[in-house]
């Protein structure tokens, strides 16, 4: 199974956004500087998030992205069906009743056993990313940390973090 680079993308993103002090946002070009991939490319990926809750949107010159819920409500799995969709990798065609001389189709009474198989992978694989949350990440993150990865995370934030409009 293949995932597309905005997977990848997306969950860097969305870990980076994790890290935002409370009131921060970050714009997609900033984002996608961080992480040297194009603008363009990335906002298709967080608009993806967005419609699916996992990051919130303020609009207009000062706004940006954050986090919709909080990281530890946030698995890879969710980023991966915002980013990919829900459909599963393989996807059955039934090609055994095509083909040289086919069978009837009331000959075929039992799933196809390739397809049954297909299905429990994905089942797995779907569970391994649901175990893992963007709060996991972090502090696998921080525990492996020498300081090299937060010092340049603090001098990012410095630059780049916008402060979201307090209400009156």
């Amino acid at each position: 199974m293949k995932l597309g680079d905005g997977v990848e993308q997306a969950i860097h993103s969305v870990t980076l956004l994790a890290g935002l002090p409370p009131d921060g946002l970050l714009s997609a070009q900033a984002l996608a500087g961080f992480h040297g991939v194009s603008t363009s490319y990335l906002l298709k990926h967080l608009q993806a998030l967005s419609g699916a809750g996992i990051v919130k949107t303020t609009p207009g010159p000062n706004g940006g992205y954050e986090l919709g819920r909080r990281p530890s409500q946030i698995t890879l799995l969710d980023i991966v069906l915002a980013v990919e969709g829900p459909e599963p990798a393989f996807r059955c065609k039934e090609i055994r009743q095509q083909g040289f001389d086919p069978l009837p189709p009331e000959s075929f009474t039992a799933p196809c056993q390739i397809n049954a198989a297909m299905l429990r992978a994905e089942r797995a694989y779907r569970r391994e990313l649901a175990a893992v949350s963007i709060a996991d990440l972090m502090r696998d993150l921080t525990e492996a940390d020498d300081g090299s990865i937060a010092t340049r995370g603090c001098a990012f934030f410095d630059q780049y973090v916008r402060r979201a409009k307090t209400k009156p």
